[in-house]
């Protein structure tokens, strides 16, 4: 592949809706995407994001497990660890399906693919960061002056909000959709332009629009299929995806291939994940400075004080995350991480939660890879996992009864790989068939601790793929995909060799040029 009219287009949605593509353009809704699933073929993604909800994009990027490339949140655990560290560059295990590409000759423009970093050796255009809600790393370019250039050509991103800033607090409706259909268009001029620079074999871009929408702009109307085609800020924000879509193809030229991809889907948010560190302390697996350890005679050790953690709790929230605006991202996730963990005592804690806003994300304070770590390999390791798997599993509703926890999954058993170390030991999955703010156990008794995240819609399954081209079966839909299967049909789409390390199957329905 060497020209324009036989490019591949790949567009990434975040958190894109499939359910909502599919019943809005077979509407007759969203035309563009409407003539590509009449042109090309259609197919439900099984994925990691029912599991590790973020973990989806670098399974994407690099046809490889979450146990192999390591990344699943913005804030996670590494080995020689105390605690957790922010993403940043350096951590994929794998190679993203670009960097291959880079490798075997084909030219490349990336735009702004979430949890993805700069890859040395690179040498073709890579955006990171530019249009996006949730800042990884600061915004930058590959090579170094192509941001500028984008910027200078295109403007600087318009949606004025950032997910750090924001955390879980909810937005008004109708200006967030406002904004978000703004920035669609200004992705879609920037996509384009890149494209044309520079994108002479492979364009990917990512629309994080579609993760602030799915967020912010649900409602349980949406999964109603009549109601889901009444107005609605949502449909509004694809609407405006479904423009750019069309933009960016005609831009593309005809003989191009054309792929939207979606790792994920939208559903209610209700999740009990902050139950869990009031669990964990009742169970004695998390200890803080001022607890006795149960039954060992010990005297309690003082209370540790923090002067930073003490200063952040005489401060008006507002005022504190004003601040927080102000300050080097470095710096706030320390004060952050230091806030978090004053009141862990680490000589006493055996598990503790990581960071998370979905899944519950469990570690074990294990000796060796913990650099504070008690739990012992083997059987000490094997009786913590077990001990919590019971009892998590025991949590009822504390109103009616029923369980709330749909699945325990130990990650190593889930997604084993020689990157498993950088996951959670236990991820505990959610029934989320009604709102979870209390639970009760025989050993717990009640927990109870309302949600802090008022944001009404978030992650959940199937992803989706849709792709139009030459030797695409128009009308066709693609069983039991998944993925991981994504990048070695890309791969092999574009001429390039499979690795070894893609577990995927390739698409022998998009592969037939």
């Amino acid at each position: 592949m060497g020209t324009p009219s036989n490019r591949t287009v790949v567009i990434g949605l975040e958190l894109g809706d499939g359910h909502l593509v599919n019943a809005w353009a077979r509407a007759g809704r969203l035309p563009a995407l409407k003539a590509l699933m009449e042109e090309g073929s259609w197919g439900w993604l099984g994925t990691t994001a029912e599991q590790l909800h973020i973990s989806a994009w670098p399974c994407i990027y690099t046809g490889a497990t979450p146990g192999e490339h390591g990344v699943y949140f913005t804030f996670q655990p590494a080995p020689g660890l105390q605690g957790y560290q922010r993403f940043h560059t350096g951590l994929y295990g794998r190679p993203t399906f670009w960097q291959l590409l880079d490798q075997a000759g084909r030219r490349c423009a990336v735009l702004d693919p979430p949890y993805s970093h700069p890859e040395e050796g690179f040498g073709g255009a890579f955006v990171y960061d530019w249009g996006t809600w949730a800042h990884y790393l600061k915004p930058g370019s590959s090579p170094p002056g192509l941001l500028r250039q984008l910027e200078q050509a295109n403007g600087t991103y318009p949606l004025g909000m950032e997910a750090n800033d924001l955390g879980f607090t909810p937005l008004e409706v109708v200006d967030t959709a406002r904004r978000l259909v703004r920035s669609v268009q200004a992705k879609a001029d920037a996509a384009c332009w890149l494209m044309r620079e520079h994108g002479r074999d492979l364009a990917f871009t990512v629309f994080g629009e579609t993760h602030v929408a799915g967020h912010y702009l649900w409602t349980d109307a949406l999964q109603d299929p009549e109601r889901r085609m009444g107005a609605s800020p949502m449909l509004d924000v694809y609407l405006a995806l479904d423009r750019a879509i069309g933009q960016i193809r005609a831009a593309a030229g005809p003989e191009a291939t054309f792929v939207v991809i979606s790792g994920d889907c939208v559903g209610p948010n209700r999740a009990g994940w902050q139950l869990l560190p009031e669990v964990l302390t009742r169970l004695g697996f998390l200890a803080t400075p001022q607890m006795q350890a149960a039954g060992d005679g010990a005297p309690a050790p003082a209370r540790r004080f923090d002067p930073v953690k003490a200063l952040r709790d005489l401060l008006p929230k507002d005022f504190r995350k004003s601040l927080a605006r102000r300050l080097p991202t470095k710096l706030r996730d320390r004060l952050a991480q230091r806030v978090d963990t004053a009141d862990i005592d680490w000589t006493r804690t055996r598990a503790y939660c990581l960071p998370t806003d979905l899944e519950g994300y469990i570690r074990v304070n294990f000796r060796g890879r913990e650099p504070q770590g008690i739990v012992e390999p083997g059987a000490g390791y094997e009786g913590v996992l077990a001990e919590l798997t019971t009892e998590i599993g025991a949590l009822r509703d504390a109103g009616t009864g029923r369980p709330i926890v749909r699945e325990i999954l130990r990650a190593d058993q889930a997604f084993p790989g020689d990157h498993a170390a950088y996951l959670p030991d236990l991820i505990v999955r959610w029934d989320a068939s009604a709102p979870i703010v209390a639970a009760s156990s025989a050993r717990v008794g009640t927990v109870s601790v309302p949600s802090p995240d008022g944001r009404p819609g978030t992650h959940q399954g199937p992803g989706f793929l849709l792709a139009c081209g030459r030797g695409i079966a128009a009308g066709a839909v693609l069983h039991d995909g998944h993925i991981l299967d994504f990048a070695p049909t890309l791969l092999a789409r574009m001429g390039v060799a499979v690795p070894p390390h893609m577990h995927g199957r390739v698409w022998p329905e998009l592969t037939a040029v």
